[in-house]
């Protein structure tokens, strides 16, 4: 399930290019249009197992208002640095996330994770072409700030989606639905401010947004909800790495994307030091044949 949710989400950048509608636009018909598949859902659940509780509902909300800064960031970090960079700048949530389960949850942190920081941070920074001149993206350091920023906000996003589903896991899409349409909300006010919220499209732009709120909104976040509790932290935060893996396959065959040299360095650095800081070493005094 983890996998599969893994996969939509890494398509999400390359509908949005395909799309080739604005951010804000994208980031709010992201989730406006999920909600229609994801009312009925919600209908269904509540009639079987009664409402969420209270608190985890303003939990759901909350979480929904950092996913819509989230979609909106991460949309205009696609359009600057690209699907596969984005995607991979994102990942950032993998250092945010313990810190935020750190201080507020009181989660250690391993020694490994701490020392893979710094490495994780220059990948990103080569990842991001922020160095590069020349590049083919339109504004590689906006993109970079973004794409981190969206990652931040995607980890408190997750924290709050998890903590909700560690303490009501028969609820799977009530909080989905919540913080869907939360963001939604928050997307479209902060669209109007900033990239302007235009819904004047063209048949075929309806036709990827469509894929995207079904694929990269309803379907993905289910499968993560439903897969992740069933799962060790570490081994979830390591099946989610192959959404940038992915997003870069999408990105160079689809899309046709080409990402320098030292742009596929700096995602394989990210990667890896990420699977590195999440691996459980063997126990010692252990033979192996």
């Amino acid at each position: 399930m983890v996998i599969g949710g893994a996969a939509c989400l890494s398509a999400s950048a390359m509908f949005v290019k395909l799309a080739d509608i604005s951010a804000g636009a994208a980031a709010f018909l992201r989730c406006a249009v999920a909600l229609v598949a994801l009312v009925p859902l919600l209908a269904h659940e509540v009639w079987r197992k009664g409402w969420l509780a209270r608190p985890l509902q303003g939990y759901a909300v909350i979480a929904g208002v950092f996913l819509g800064a989230d979609y909106v960031m991460w949309t205009m970090s696609i359009l600057d640095v690209g699907a596969a960079v984005a995607t991979v700048l994102i990942n950032v949530q993998v250092i945010a996330f313990p810190l935020l389960a750190r201080v507020f949850g009181g989660t250690a942190i391993s020694r490994r994770f701490v020392f893979t920081i710094p490495v994780m941070l220059a990948g990103i920074a080569l990842a991001s072409g922020a160095f590069e001149r020349g590049s083919e993206s339109g504004n590689p350091v906006r993109g970079a700030v973004l794409g981190v920023a969206a990652g931040v906000a995607y980890a408190v996003y997750l924290y709050l989606n998890r903590a909700s589903g560690e303490r009501s896991p028969r609820h799977v899409v009530t909080p989905i639905c919540i913080s869907t349409g939360a963001a939604a909300a928050t997307a479209g006010l902060i669209s109007l401010f900033t990239t302007g919220l235009s819904l004047s499209i063209s048949p075929v732009s309806w036709g990827w947004v469509v894929a995207l709120a079904l694929l990269g909104q309803v379907a993905a976040w289910l499968l993560i909800s439903t897969g992740t509790p069933r799962l060790a932290p570490n081994t979830s935060a390591a099946l989610l790495l192959l959404q940038p893996v992915m997003a870069i396959g999408f990105g160079l065959v689809i899309l046709r994307e080409t990402p320098s040299a030292s742009q596929l360095v700096g995602c394989v650095i990210v990667i890896a030091a990420v699977w590195f800081s999440h691996r459980t070493p063997r126990p010692a005094g252990r033979n192996h044949s």
